[in-house]
């Protein structure tokens, strides 16, 4: 699992456990609806400075974002 696939995975998870949409999240952070649907896709990189956006957004450390879940570090 390379590392936009890592980000999208908790994205998609954080965003889905603070109850918002895509459309809620990409305000929120100052980016278009489909610039973080592809993000969430796997299809683009993220830069830090958008993960750190992100981060504030979810109220999670950025790391949280770039950290491999259990299973896909066994991939």
């Amino acid at each position: 699992m390379d590392l936009r696939e890592v980000l999208a995975a908790n994205l998609r998870r954080l965003r889905h456990l603070r109850g918002l949409s895509q459309d809620d999240l990409a305000y929120d952070a100052g980016v278009s609806r489909s610039y973080l649907s592809q993000i969430e896709k796997g299809k683009y990189y993220a830069s830090l400075k958008f993960i750190g956006k992100l981060s504030v957004v979810l109220q999670v450390e950025a790391w949280e974002l770039l950290k491999p879940s259990e299973s896909s570090a066994r991939e």
